[in-house]
């Protein structure tokens, strides 16, 4: 490596960050840091999942009636241990728990915490991309015990938000509200390095995402629009690819570097939209929004909807901004 190239550790980005307000006790760059530090250990578990015995199913079924992976439980673990010895949070909610987890140590923080512990969990055993996700709220009644009310919060409250890839290699991106970075991890030093300064999600992508196996069951705006796509792009004349990988943080990664759209519309079995408010949608919004790009639900910014239980589902339309103004142009004209 150069002698000239500077190395940034996301403890560094974060504490740098964290200059630029006076007022801040650091008690956000350090839930963060937690968060970095718990990626290791997942990374680790993951990438030594085939050779420990970890891959496959528990035999058991989550909140949501989804059968469990080892791997699923294992990074729920390292989460919730992490979070629970920060002395930080007043409560947090896990994707795969029914009910939000009481934090145990006696200091209780002023934030509270949602997290997906591995998204595209089902792809484990094929060795495809999967990820963590997580949402970063305040506690609106700090020093008490939190309950499940504090943690179902509308996005546009979240102070910060990311996701981790574990890929071809490891990346975890984040946002605190001042922009969006990526870090990868280099295993030889063990430490995330920044390598995505600044993310911004082109204003128009000519790569859409969405498994359209699922297409007569979607509303008449959805097909029109994505039998638009067939076409090449009537104002540069550009044709559109489709690219589906079927584990969101890794479609959703594609997205905000390359810009385009990811859909996940409502369909006849799923009217309500199947990706979880709390732990999916708000969290990539928080992060799509701060790179440039939307997301809605069809009808309003995703940030904007009210959470009306800890494992709501919404609808789901995420990326760059000229691509998701067309498709609510569709929706509009087509689904009244």
């Amino acid at each position: 490596m150069r002698a000239d190239v500077q190395l940034t550790t996301i403890e560094r980005h974060i504490m740098e960050t964290q200059k630029k307000y006076p007022e801040a006790r650091g008690h956000l760059s350090k839930l963060l840091m937690d968060v970095a530090f718990a990626a290791k250990v997942i990374s680790r578990d993951v990438r030594k999942a085939g050779l420990v015995g970890v891959l496959g199913l528990t035999g058991e079924s989550n909140v949501q009636g989804e059968q469990v992976q080892k791997l699923d439980e294992l990074a729920n673990d390292v989460l919730v241990n992490v979070f629970n010895n920060s002395g930080l949070l007043a409560a947090m909610a896990s994707e795969e728990l029914a009910a939000s987890v009481p934090v145990t140590k006696l200091t209780l923080g002023e934030y509270v915490v949602n997290f997906d512990p591995l998204d595209g969990s089902s792809n484990i055993d094929a060795n495809i991309s999967i990820g963590t996700i997580f949402s970063v709220l305040r506690m609106p009644r700090p020093g008490d015990q939190g309950k499940d009310e504090d943690l179902m919060q509308p996005g546009y409250r979240q102070v910060a938000a990311g996701y981790v890839i574990h890929g071809s290699s490891t990346m975890l991106v984040y946002s605190s509200g001042d922009g969006v970075h990526g870090f990868t991890l280099d295993p030889g030093v063990g430490e995330f390095l920044l390598s995505h300064p600044d993310i911004r999600i082109p204003d128009k992508g000519y790569i859409y995402s969405v498994n359209e196996a699922y297409y007569d069951a979607w509303s008449e705006g959805v097909r029109q629009y994505i039998s638009s796509l067939k076409k090449p792009d009537a104002q540069t004349g550009k044709r559109y690819s489709l690219r589906y990988i079927g584990s969101m943080v890794a479609d959703m990664h594609r997205t905000m570097l390359y810009g385009g759209a990811f859909l996940y519309p409502p369909d006849k079995t799923n009217p309500n939209g199947k990706l979880r408010l709390l732990y999916e949608a708000s969290p990539m919004a928080f992060l799509c929004e701060q790179a440039g790009g939307a997301a809605v639900d069809g009808r309003r910014r995703i940030l904007e909807v009210e959470p009306t239980s800890l494992h709501q589902r919404v609808p789901f339309f995420i990326g760059s901004k000229q691509n998701i103004e067309e498709l609510m142009s569709f929706i509009r004209k087509y689904d009244k």
